[in-house]
């Protein structure tokens, strides 16, 4: 238990160069804070206290911002960075060495039944923001750009950005056009390009049948 405990806080200085101390990361950080009481929630839950188990998780998303269901599976070295807003879903399966940044939900995709959320595999990255939704498995080593919505299995070492999101590195290379995280699709935006330039088109029509009617 300690060990986990101390891989918990050594993971927040490997990850966050803003830590300074344990006293700090002990006691200010509540993205720690949720996973420590997520741990005691999820032992709960074995258990069946099904009801113990949802109120300590429900306090730790008060206190904390961090919601996670107690049936939820975290594996070791789990770093939640900032947190406020992560959701994360009952048939969670999260591995070892996995980042969230805030905002991440992993979650499902309706009121189906059984295994309805993702699976992140080892050393796994979800940026700020992302949704990873339904049964799905994010491959080891695998990124989520920032805003990204995620509804397909994403390989091992590869990285998904966009909405729907889409591969544009796999093993190191590139796959398409590359994009980061200021270079994100925007469907809306696109959309009101492309009426703009109906707009402009229509302008000219216009134009062209009062000047035919002027002579």
């Amino acid at each position: 238990m300690f060990k986990t405990l101390k891989e918990d806080i050594d993971v927040v200085f490997e990850q966050d160069p803003a830590a300074r101390s344990t006293f700090e990361v002990v006691l200010t950080y509540s993205g720690l804070h949720a996973i420590w009481a997520h741990r005691i929630a999820h032992a709960l839950f074995k258990r069946k206290f099904f009801f113990m188990a949802r109120l300590v998780s429900q306090i730790s998303r008060f206190f904390t911002g961090i919601e996670i269901h107690p049936g939820a599976k975290i594996g070791r070295r789990f770093f939640i960075d900032h947190g406020m807003g992560v959701v994360i879903g009952e048939t969670c399966e999260i591995g070892d060495n996995v980042t969230v940044y805030q905002g991440v939900t992993l979650g499902g995709t309706g009121k189906e039944k059984g295994k309805r959320h993702p699976t992140i595999r080892d050393n796994a990255l979800i940026a700020a923001g992302a949704k990873v939704l339904g049964s799905i498995i994010i491959g080891e080593h695998a990124k989520v750009g920032a805003g990204s919505v995620v509804l397909k299995d994403v390989p091992a070492h590869s990285t998904v950005v966009g909405i729907p999101g889409k591969i544009v590195i796999q093993n190191g290379v590139k796959v398409g056009k590359r994009l980061d995280h200021t270079d994100l699709p925007d469907p809306t935006g696109d959309r009101f390009k492309e009426l703009e330039k109906e707009i402009a088109m229509l302008k000219e029509e216009l134009d062209a049948i009062k000047l035919k009617g002027a002579r």
